[in-house]
């Protein structure tokens, strides 16, 4: 069976380089042999399920050690490869194509300034509420978790 451990260390920092017990944790994640997904406010490993409980204990010693004060731990089970093909849009899809709409072209062709207010558009209407917001906004940008982060944690 597969698993997914979506982890956040804290304390966070938004800009510049990612701190460093986070680096150490996915660090620890990446020797496990896990499939992992960075970004500055959390990180996603999925595989196995034995070989990601396994590496529970490795990763948070090694964001501990990096300097977290805090580790918050969410497992799931991948739902994505579970979708059946054709599937109707997700409410964030949704969003994501009426800001498209607003905008007038696909995210993905904006210049910078214009990815910030997309951003700023889809956090104003509740988008990063729902779960796995960041990496999807992310690749219809055509830019990183990191930068959506960025963008974020920018003043309007």
């Amino acid at each position: 069976m597969e698993l997914q451990a979506e982890f956040t260390t804290e304390p966070f920092r938004g800009e510049g380089e990612p701190p460093e017990h986070a680096v150490r944790a996915r660090t620890a994640a990446e020797e496990a042999g896990l499939s992992v997904d960075f970004g500055p406010l959390g990180t996603t490993a999925r595989g196995d399920a034995d070989a990601l409980l396994g590496a529970l204990p490795a990763i948070a010693r090694a964001a501990l050690d990096g300097g977290a004060n805090r580790l918050t731990l969410q497992l799931s089970t991948p739902t994505a490869a579970s979708e059946p093909a054709g599937a109707p849009p997700t409410t964030l899809e949704r969003l994501i194509a009426d800001v498209e709409r607003e905008l007038g072209c696909r995210l993905a062709d904006l210049d910078r300034p214009g990815k910030q207010r997309a951003v700023r558009l889809l956090e104003e209407r509740g988008a990063f509420a729902m779960r796995r917001a960041a990496p999807t906004v992310a690749e219809a940008l055509g830019v990183t978790r990191f930068t959506v982060y960025n963008y974020l944690n920018r003043e309007p």
